[in-house]
Order: structure tokens, then sequence, then C-alpha cells
């Protein structure tokens, strides 16, 4: 270190201010306190110009605490002084003193409001440094080259591009336009903000392009998903730096063009002295994974080894996906073991989280889980999912608990995926739950989870508290938004509404999708409307040319099968362009049972079994007709093949959920702990029913016994024990919520009408198909389902 000789009595300010100026650029901050001691003994720290000098050392050696010392110790105070104390917050993100010292200024100039803005941009707070800008220009503060190339790239990281335009107009009126760092700013904002057109003009204009401008153009038609004007901008470059080349690799990367970003990698490797960093790295090993190409893949990490290039966390991270998504999972576990699983992203976490559950092997997936040092909700919500999409949701439900208490804040996306738990659980206690869950975090307006919220509701049978979200969502609502409100109207029977809302959608514009046409003629087929159907149906591919698909051809076999029209629904199947699918034979040939028509039955249970021999559907259903015609003989010769081929028989059960405990029941179920007073709540209520004019329907027994015996096993039926232990279990007028595995059979329907009667509630039963909501004796359904 130099040694600073004691200054003469001559010296002056200007002297001191030179050696701290040396202090400054060879950041020696030791002597800089050595001058400023000799300042103070001269008697010279009175002096405004030193001691901005002195200020202005401490603030960018990263000293701020001495630095406000200097300040807090000033007699006089310039502008300068101001500016240097406020540019020391401002750079090291303490903005209530910032914002405090910049509303104690006597004055501001043009580098106070821009030290704000510069800080704001360092924080991420752009919205801030917007508004600080506006505020710059309406107390008529002149903008300089800084204020604007700091504002322009606020603007472009929010795509504030009405703002960024009104920028655009001081660059005019300055004349500064042809400064390269203003205008690359200006083509970068334009072309972060979604104007290409505004940003060609710019480029254009640019008359000493470099390689910023080059590769700001590159970025914009990346952006816009012209890969092949990137690729000509990319090959008229006379200079390329790295990002030139990442911006080719990432771009095709991120649209899916993954060979390409390998060939573009392959390329930068022969044409190029520039080494690749992580950015390159992590993009080519993500366009290997989402190739599956694992020897590549197995190449690229040989050439970083051998290369000794960029091994940093994020290459790490990208290795580990590569290998996971590629099928390499034992070698992305050694990866793993090689680094700190602390460090673990969340991509890499995911990959690996879904290469166990291909596996079938969740448990490493939660170990690692648990290992992370920092979980964010991503991290969460991949745990989260992976838990739901291997069937696990008590595991789903117990995590998300877990993140309610310790974790971070649910976002959209885990709140959609515990509805969607919900929604399989049924379950209206558990989504009510989560629905508060999202009031309290605001997420209640996003798209994807009132979406979510629809769908459960609905699911769970609450019709009401669907329609609740979707009036509430009324300014953000997308296509399946529209969608999930239809189909949750059809199934619930309240098909008429289901079609108006259909027609109010078309009205305002909104494009539907196939899915939206399966829902509106699901409520064409729940209400009977076939003319409306064959019309929907019509409109489906002649206007919004919309191509069939299988689901749609089944809606039209059922809609005509339900109404009776048998001979046509087989003509339907018969000039169907594709191959009638089980669900299309099958709806054939429940339409045939209802309507007794044995003829045709035999054909679409015929086809059904030659796509799927082991549907017992198939068999149950036409053993059942059979019986139900009186052919008892057909019907054992079924049940004897059936028999024969190992087919098991779906069971019928019923389950109901009360203070968070789901009670299941089969037909004639004596396992449960309440047995007894399930029976005679049961007994009773047969009794009482019959009294206000129930007649049992004995024809829905499909057995060749005794009409007494018939009754006896209508009596217990899954549904009917479900619902005598909820009257005995909820309080009066309490709505029950009974969910079923098969089709409510024909005497279950009419009882519980008659029970809705009795017991004065309403109770919702969901079937295979739909939702029956009956009360005061009446079905939702009316009769047709």
């Amino acid at each position: 270190m130099e040694t600073l000789k004691p200054p003469s009595l001559a010296t002056s300010s200007d002297s001191y201010a030179f050696h701290l100026q040396a202090c400054l650029r060879k950041r020696d901050l030791f002597s800089g306190k050595s001058i400023h001691a000799q300042i103070i003994k001269s008697g010279l720290h009175f002096g405004v110009f030193l001691m901005n000098n002195l200020m202005n050392m401490y603030v960018k050696t990263g000293y701020s605490l001495d630095a406000h010392r200097v300040f807090e110790e000033m007699p006089v105070r310039n502008t300068l002084s101001w500016n240097a104390i406020l540019s020391a917050y401002a750079k090291q993100g303490k903005f209530d003193a910032a914002l405090r010292v910049f509303n104690e200024m006597p004055e501001r100039d043009s580098v106070s409001w821009t030290s704000m803005i510069v800080g704001y941009n360092q924080m991420g707070r752009f919205g801030n440094a917007i508004q600080m800008f506006v505020d710059m220009i309406s107390d008529g503060v002149t903008v300089t080259q800084f204020t604007i190339t700091n504002i322009l790239s606020a603007c472009a990281a929010v795509k504030a591009l009405d703002v960024g335009r009104k920028v655009h107009s001081f660059v005019v009126k300055l004349a500064v336009g042809s400064y390269v760092s203003v205008a690359n700013c200006l083509l970068n904002m334009y072309a972060k903000s979604g104007d290409p057109r505004t940003a060609k003009i710019v480029f254009d204009r640019i008359r000493l392009k470099n390689t910023s401008s080059w590769n700001a153009m590159i970025y914009l038609h990346m952006q816009c998903g012209r890969a092949d004007l990137a690729l000509v901008q990319f090959k008229q470059m006379t200079e390329r730096d790295v990002v030139s080349w990442n911006s080719m690799i990432a771009g095709y990367n991120q649209h899916g063009l993954d060979m390409e970003a390998l060939t573009i990698f392959s390329s930068m490797l022969n044409d190029s002295f520039l080494k690749p960093d992580k950015f390159t790295l992590s993009s080519v090993l993500s366009a290997c994974a989402n190739l599956e190409k694992l020897e590549i893949g197995r190449q690229i990490h040989a050439l970083i080894v051998t290369a000794e290039l960029d091994t940093s966390q994020a290459v790490k991270n990208a290795l580990i996906s590569m290998y996971a998504k590629s099928g390499g999972l034992e070698i992305a576990q050694k990866v793993l073991e090689q680094c700190v699983t602390s460090d673990l992203n969340v991509i890499a976490f995911t990959t690996l989280l879904d290469g166990y559950i291909k596996l079938g092997d969740i448990n490493p997936a939660r170990q690692i889980f648990d290992s992370l040092r920092d979980r964010d909700v991503v991290a969460w919500t991949a745990m989260i999912v992976g838990y739901v999409q291997n069937g696990l949701n008590d595991d789903a439900l117990e995590l998300f608990r877990e993140m309610i208490n310790e974790g971070p804040r649910p976002n959209s996306y885990t709140l959609a995926a515990m509805l969607s738990v919900s929604s399989t659980l049924a379950s209206l206690d558990y989504g009510k739950q989560i629905h508060a869950s999202a009031m309290r975090s605001g997420e209640v307006y996003s798209v994807s989870v009132s979406n979510a919220l629809i769908s459960m509701y609905s699911k769970a049978g609450s019709i009401s508290g669907a329609k609740q979200v979707f009036n509430l969502v009324h300014w953000n609502r997308d296509t399946v938004s529209w969608t999930s409100m239809i189909i949750a109207l059809a199934q619930h029977g309240l098909g008429e509404e289901a079609i108006e809302l259909f027609e109010k959608m078309l009205s305002l514009g909104i494009k539907p999708d196939h899915i939206t046409y399966v829902g509106v003629l699901s409520a064409c087929i729940h209400v009977g409307l076939v003319e409306q159907g064959r019309s929907y149906y019509n409109l489906m591919r002649n206007v919004h040319k919309i191509e069939p698909t299988h689901s749609h051809y089944a809606c039209m076999i059922d809609l005509l099968g339900r109404a009776g029209l048998l001979q046509e629904a087989f003509n339907f199947t018969q000039s169907m362009p594709i191959q009638p699918d089980v669900i299309a034979w099958g709806s054939l040939l429940s339409s045939c049972k209802v309507h007794k028509n044995v003829d045709l039955a035999e054909v679409a249970a015929e086809r059904l079994l030659l796509i799927d021999p082991d549907n017992s559907g198939a068999y149950s259903s036409l053993a059942n007709l059979y019986s139900a015609c009186g052919r008892w003989a057909d019907a054992a010769q079924v049940r004897k093949s059936m028999k024969d081929r190992r087919v098991k028989k779906e069971q019928g059960f019923s389950w109901i959920q009360i203070q968070n405990k789901v009670h299941v029941f089969g037909v004639e179920d004596g396992g449960h702990a309440q047995r007894g007073a399930i029976y005679k709540m049961m007994e009773k209520i047969w009794k009482e029913i019959k009294n206000i004019g129930f007649i049992p329907d004995t024809e829905s027994v499909l057995h060749d016994v005794s009409e007494e015996a018939k009754e006896k096993m209508l009596k217990y039926h899954s549904e009917k024990l479900a619902i005598a232990f909820g009257l005995i279990n909820t309080p009066e007028n309490t709505t029950l919520r009974i969910m079923k595995n098969l089709r409510v059979c024909n005497d279950c329907h009419s009882a519980i009408k008659f029970i809705s009667k009795l017991v004065g509630r309403e109770i919702i039963v969901r079937d295979a198909t739909r939702f029956h909501h009956f009360k005061n004796g009446l079905c939702s359904c009316r009769d047709y389902w």
C-alpha cells in the first residue's frame, strides 16, 4: 500500500479529493479512512465539496453506514450530498430510508429521481419505478439518457407498452435515439412488450448496431414463434457472443424444436471459440430431456467434465432432470448424491418425482422432498400432485394440511390439485375448507381455481355452490369456466339452464370447444331434447368446424336410445366414420335394456364384447334384460358364460360422508357398527312410505324368486342403507348427499322420492351418470334417466 504523505498547510480540498478518488479506484478503504482523519485534523470537514467526495467514496465501496455518518455531520449540504446518500440507500434496497431522504430533499434534480428509479428496478419493483417516472415528468424535471434507459428496462420487464411508447416520444424529443444504449433499450422494450412491428423499425434505424441489438431481434423473433426469422438474423451477424448462441438454443428449446437446439449447440462447439455457460448447458440438457436422448445427454455430461465447463448447481439440476426424463433414473440419483440435496431445484425435483411415479415408488421422492432446504410453493405442489396422480389422496390431503400449517402459501396450482382430490372423493367439507383457503389467499379469483371450484361443488352435489362461484368470476371466465358450468347443470338435471347458458356463451362470442359440446349434448340427453341435440351436433360440425370424437358419437347414440329411437341409434353407429367404442355400444345396450329390445341388445352386447371380452357390464345388462323379459334360461346361460370366463360382476355400493368420515354400504350390508339401528330405521321408513302410497317395484329384482323375497332384497339396497344411516346421524332438515358407483334402480328412485316427502329433507344421490335431487316427493330428473 502506498503511504500517503501528510499534506502541507498549502494543501487544498482539491488535493484531498484527488487522493479520495484514488482510494476509490483502488478500493483502498483503509487509506480512505486515513484521509478522512487528516481532513478532520485539518479542519476541512465543513466543506461541502470535500465531504461529498468522502461520502461518495464510502457509498461506492459499500460502507453506507459511514456515508450516513458523514452526511449527518455535514453542516451544509447541496443537492449532490442528498443524491449521494439517496443513491446509497436505493442501491442497497433500503427503500424506507431512501424514500424518507427523497421526501426530505429541499431540491430534486434528474439524478435524484433516476436514483429512485434505478433502485426500484434493482429490487424488481418495476411498477414503482414507472410511477416514479410519471411523477418526475409531472414535476417538470428534465429527463436524461440514463433515466430513459432505466425506465425502458422497467417497461420491458412488465410489458408496459403504453408507457414505453410515451418514453419513446422523449427519445425523439431529446434526440438521443442515436445512442446505442438507448436504441437497444428501446428495441428491447418493444420486443418484450409484444410490438414486433415497431421493434423492427427501431432496429432498422440503428446505424451502428452492436451484438446486443442483434440479440434483441433474435429474442423478439423467438418470442413471436418465428424461429425461421431468428435463424436468418443469427446468420447475418458478423460477431456473436454467448448470449447470441444461448438465445437461439433456448428459443428452439422453449418452442419444442429440441433437435434444432442440439444442432445449434453442435455448431457452437465446432464454429466458435466461445465456451458454453450455465445457460447454454441448461437449455441443451433440457432439449435432450424432452427428446429423451440419453446418449446425447451422456456425451454433453462427458464434455462438461472433460472441458471443465460450468458445474454450477443450475447445471447439476439440469443433468438430474435430463437423466430422470430420459430413463437414467439411477444416474440421476448418483448426480444427486454428488451435490447438496437441499440445493436441488424444483424442476429437477419434479422430474425426479415423475420418474419415481412412473416406477410406482413415491417414497424416494418424499425423502428428497423432506431433505430440500428451501421448499417453495412449487416443490410442495409437485409433491402433492405426485400423490394425487398416484391415487394417494389421503397422503395429498395430509401434506396439504402440513403446508397450510408450516409451508408457503398455496398457489392456484396447489389449490386446483386439492380441489380435484375433493372432487374425486365428492367431499363437500374438504372442498369448502380449500375454498376458504383460496378466499384468504386471494387465489379464488384465479381462473384455474374458480374452474376447479365449480367442478368440485358440482361433483359434491352442491349445484348452488357451483353457481355462486361461476357468478363470482363473471369478469374472468374462459371457455373452461363456461364448459364446467354447462356440464354441472347437465349432470344435475338442469338441462334447460345448461342450454340457456350455452346460448348466452355463443351470444357473447365465446367459442365453444369439443368438451363444451359434450356438455351441451349431455344436457339434451338428460332432459330428452332430441331435436335440439341434433341441431347442436350439426352446429358443432358445420359452424364451429369441430370434428366429432368418440364422446360426441356416444352422446348422440345415448340421446336417440334413451328417447326410444333405438333403430335410429343403431343406424347412427353404422354410419360413423370411426369404429364405435365400448361407451357407444354400452349406451345402446343400456337403452335396449330400458326399452326391452332384446334383438338389438344382443347385437350391441356382441359388438361390445368383441372390443372388451371382460366387460362385466355387457354380461350383466344382457342377463338382466333376459330376466326382465322372463327369459330365465337365457339369463342363466349368460351368467354361466360370465362365470366360465371368470368375469367378475361390479358390485354396487353407496357411501355418505359425515363429520369428515366416509361410511360405505353394500347391498344387505351387515358389517357396519350401527347395523341394528340402520336396519331398524329402514324397516320403519319402508313401512311408512308404503302407507303414503309407495309400491315396491319388484320387477327391478331380476331373480326368479317369490314377491316377498324380492321386496326384502329391495329394502336393503346400498343407497337405502346409506340414507337410513344419514337420517340417524344428522340433525333434522340437513341435506343428505349419497354417492353410488352404479346407476340407481327404478325401485330405489321411486322409494327415495317418497322418503324425501316423508322426512322433509332434500336427498341428493349421485349415481354413475348424473345427480338426482329428491325433494318433496319429486326428483330433478323428472323420472327421465
